[in-house]
């Protein structure tokens, strides 16, 4: 039965081989010129150490592809901010209880900090994957739960990558077909390898197999056991020679965060900036030699001699002496061949190309909003940045639905399941809505820059009719207004006062103000104190008739 399911798990991988052998034709073309260090695709195989970039006659796609890579990570996943929080659906967040608001602050603080671990390797490995995706349109990160330490990420090379989507285009099945040598396969599988696998752990340890790992649906989950069975994603790794089952398990959430950079209708993996521009990748990178050619070619010229043979060898050294080099007239008997090359024009087109280039990777598009000039005013800045956040929204905006909200949902699994989060408190049970994640990145707060601006353009603008009529103000809800702001911005709300805060200060002040003017009457209050005592004094000594009760 088990290699029943191995046949038929290795005859899909076999399909989707098939399905993707026209993108290997693509991405080998872009790997060539823009990330060499990536060149598996086709059945090549590398042993590591040899040339990289013996196609690369310009740099600018590959130093592109960095600063894109960049870009992104600045973008959408800061290592120097937290980039999401989480909320509750259909719920306002500001009519969330407190408990909740602490807890959800406490469940996000828990993730980056199992996120930015050292161990967990997040950072370099979602920049290889931002890489990935801006040179071949694909990428996959995996997310893996280490036992006693928190969240392990690694980022898969396309080349072992295959994927498959459901009916609703989401992407719902991996395969990764990679290689182990015989010694690391019985580390992490023991003695259940096949017969060859298992001699060459004995005699060659380090002969090389391949295996794939399948993750897809599990079609027979049985709800309620608590091992692989009961798990919504099944996973088997399978040893290619031998087509057996080395191991089978399950995962409560999809492991594996695909993301594409943009998708043509009915295609499931993704196209690249390099991949739309490689044709310019290509002219520039034969500009490049044509222009390197041509310059040695106007440096070092061919030269012209005469039939003379005393003249060969010409000498070319530095005050070399060539003797008959001249005839009885001084006319030169040698002369450089003039080609008739143009550097300017060849500098011009090559540098169009480079353009091109840059706009792909957005490069030019951060260059324009960055140098913003002289200094400009708050409202110009977040006008700038609203800008930014409409231009880059539908291209990063995929991020975060591929790529972050899988991301988040593996990660939230893992750590519940540790027992690393919190006591939910009975507040957030009550509550009918779901938790979300609600983006706080710099691409967010961009998108979010035009309100602000809208803020600070109503307030300038109210500002000169407010010095006629001082009540125009109050149409303004002070506290929450600089609330919004401080949230549009990014600024971290530990750093404000909460309305209970405002409260309580509120009431410290008048207490004091009360205290303040108790005070202030107390010298009236002694003065009348004693006139008086003097009145009753008087009245005693019998100066005035003392009033009478009427009982």
């Amino acid at each position: 039965m088990a290699d029943d399911r191995a046949d038929a798990i290795l005859r899909r991988q076999s399909r989707l081989e098939g399905e993707r052998a026209n993108w290997e034709s693509h991405w080998a073309e872009a790997a060539e010129r823009v990330l060499p260090r990536q060149r598996d695709f086709q059945g090549a195989k590398r042993t590591g150490g040899e040339k990289q970039s013996e196609r690369v006659f310009d740099s600018t796609a590959p130093l592109a592809l960095e600063k894109f890579a960049a870009a992104m990570e600045s973008m959408l996943t800061p290592r120097n901010q937290r980039w999401h929080e989480l909320d509750v659906q259909q719920v306002d967040s500001e009519n969330l209880p407190q408990a909740v608001k602490e807890y959800l602050y406490s469940v996000t603080s828990i993730l980056f900090r199992l996120r930015y671990a050292p161990s967990a390797n997040f950072a370099s490995q979602a920049q290889e994957n931002y890489i990935g995706l801006g040179a071949f349109g694909t990428a996959g990160l995996f997310v893996d739960e280490m036992l006693g330490i928190g969240l392990r990420y690694r980022a898969i090379s396309l080349a072992e990558l295959f994927i498959a989507e459901n009916h609703q285009g989401v992407i719902d099945t991996v395969h990764r077909r990679f290689e182990l040598t015989a010694r690391q396969a019985r580390q992490k599988w023991g003695d259940g390898l096949p017969d060859p696998i298992a001699k060459a752990a004995e005699r060659e340890p380090d002969r090389k197999f391949e295996f794939v790992h399948a993750v897809q649906p599990n079609e027979e989950v049985m709800y309620g056991r608590r091992d692989w069975r009961g798990m919504k994603f099944g996973s088997c790794y399978i040893a290619v020679e031998g087509r057996k089952i080395v191991a089978e398990g399950g995962f409560r959430s999809f492991p594996y965060a695909v993301s594409r950079y943009v998708t043509a209708p009915r295609e499931v993996y993704g196209r690249s900036p390099a991949m739309q521009v490689l044709a310019d990748i290509k002219t520039v990178n034969e500009q490049q030699k044509t222009l390197l050619r041509t310059g040695q070619l106007v440096a070092s010229p061919p030269l012209l001699l005469s039939d003379d043979a005393s003249l060969t060898p010409f000498k070319m050294r530095p005050e070399a002496l060539n003797y008959g080099a001249l005839d009885a007239n001084g006319m030169e008997l040698v002369k450089p061949l003039q080609i008739g090359a143009n550097l300017p024009i060849t500098r011009e087109m090559v540098q169009d190309s480079r353009e091109v280039i840059n706009d792909a990777f957005l490069i030019n598009l951060f260059r324009i909003l960055v140098e913003k000039g002289p200094a400009i005013t708050a409202t110009e800045a977040m006008q700038l940045a609203q800008e930014k956040g409409e231009l880059l929204a539908p291209t990063m905006g995929r991020q975060q639905s591929e790529f972050l909200g899988p991301l988040i949902q593996r990660e939230l699994d893992i750590a519940s399941m540790a027992g690393l989060l919190p006591k939910m408190p009975p507040e957030m049970r009550e509550m009918s809505g779901e938790v979300s994640v609600e983006y706080t990145s710099p691409l967010m707060r961009a998108q979010r820059a035009g309100e602000g601006a809208a803020i600070l353009t109503t307030i300038s603008q109210v500002g000169p009719l407010a010095a006629i009529d001082a009540s125009i103000m109050r149409v303004f809800k002070g506290a929450e207004t600089v609330r919004r702001l401080a949230d549009i911005n990014g600024m971290p709300p530990d750093l404000l006062h909460s309305p209970d805060e405002l409260a309580a200060m509120d009431e410290a002040e008048a207490q004091q103000k009360q205290v303040e003017q108790m005070l202030q009457a107390a010298p009236l209050a002694a003065g009348a104190a004693a006139d008086f005592a003097k009145a009753q004094s008087l009245t005693g000594a019998g100066g005035l008739a003392a009033p009478q009760i009427i009982q």
